[in-house]
């Protein structure tokens, strides 16, 4: 496939990832999301396997290289080692991934691995069991470091998502460092981010990322090139750190310019980004399952992709929480 065949937008942005929620339902009540739990907005059923893999047929088609599972909280769905089999069989797809909270970690890696799974992300906001304990409202830290062992055994490349608050921000960071002296993983911090839902809590506890990555610049950690379809991060590496940090600063200037993913929500409605005021609904022309059909339409719409975000302006868009459509 030539550069030119590359789903590009009118800003010259090509794309090479896709995040393909397969639910938004989740299990846990974080403080910066769900601190209520969560509560069904709507009656679409998700997309069925058939259904995504229509879905990563059309993008694959587009030069989508990297395919990202996401939720609310995807080893919810019984059928997932389905979803990410046909993620893997998809031609033109090199890499696929989930990001889950780890709650079911332990007991399904094995059959994800066997699956196709290349890539696994965990969110783990703090390693102190209470602290993860009290924002997550789930007791579940020590079997969620299990499932991550495991992971790493079979061979899974493996980051873990820390959302950046500012209070104890210090103290949580030693913590992660002594970690990763001896753990070959992948911690990314991500700022926090104002959602529809969440302004007073952003208010009170948003950190810019800025201020992390600068400290470990004088630390001794060096910035690493980044992949066309890797993610948003930073990645730093140190000679003496057995895993990496990558840092995600959406407020930093220019942070848009890299855009390379766009977004599928569960319920099949493209979301050209993250903070776009509504989704563009596509489950009919999914239903038929004709992926030509499909890319052609995503070809179309990606005309419409904004510059940026606005949210240093404090446009939230059509975001009320998270999980509506996996970070």
């Amino acid at each position: 496939m030539s550069k030119q065949d590359i789903l590009q937008d009118g800003h010259g942005r090509r794309f090479y990832y896709l995040r393909l929620s397969v639910t938004d339902v989740c299990n846990f009540r974080c403080d910066y999301c769900l601190p209520d739990g969560y509560k069904a907005t709507h009656q679409q059923p998700d997309l069925s396997v058939a259904e995504a893999r229509t879905v990563m047929g059309a993008f694959a088609q587009l030069g989508t290289r990297k395919v990202r599972l996401s939720g609310g909280e995807p080893s919810l769905r019984k059928d997932l080692p389905e979803i990410i089999g046909a993620a893997k069989t998809t031609p033109g797809i090199r890499r696929v991934a989930v990001t889950s909270n780890g709650y079911k970690l332990p007991s399904v890696i094995d059959t994800w691995h066997q699956n196709g799974l290349d890539q696994l992300n965990i969110s783990i906001d703090s390693l102190d069991a209470s602290e993860f304990a009290q924002v997550t409202g789930h007791d579940c830290l020590p079997k969620i470091l299990t499932g991550i062992d495991r992971a790493l055994e079979l061979g899974v490349q493996t980051k873990v998502n820390a959302v950046l608050l500012s209070d104890g921000a210090q103290t949580r960071l030693q913590q992660f460092l002594h970690w990763l002296k001896t753990t070959p993983v992948t911690l990314r911090f991500i700022e926090l981010m104002q959602t529809g839902d969440n302004r007073n809590y952003f208010a009170s506890n948003h950190l810019r990322g800025s201020e992390i990555e600068q400290q470990l610049i004088e630390n001794g950690w060096q910035l690493l090139p980044r992949a066309i379809d890797a993610g948003p991060a930073r990645e730093y590496v140190h000679p003496e750190y057995a895993g990496r940090i990558g840092l995600i600063t959406p407020y930093s200037k220019d942070f848009c310019n890299s855009c390379n993913r766009l977004r599928v929500s569960a319920q099949g409605k493209l979301h050209l980004c993250l903070f776009s005021d509504a989704g563009l609904d596509l489950r009919d022309t999914i239903r038929t399952g004709d992926a030509d059909a499909l890319a052609g339409k995503v070809r179309t719409l990606i005309g419409n992709k904004e510059v940026s975000h606005y949210l240093q302006q404090g446009n939230t868009g059509g975001t009320q929480n998270l999980s509506i459509i996996g970070g």
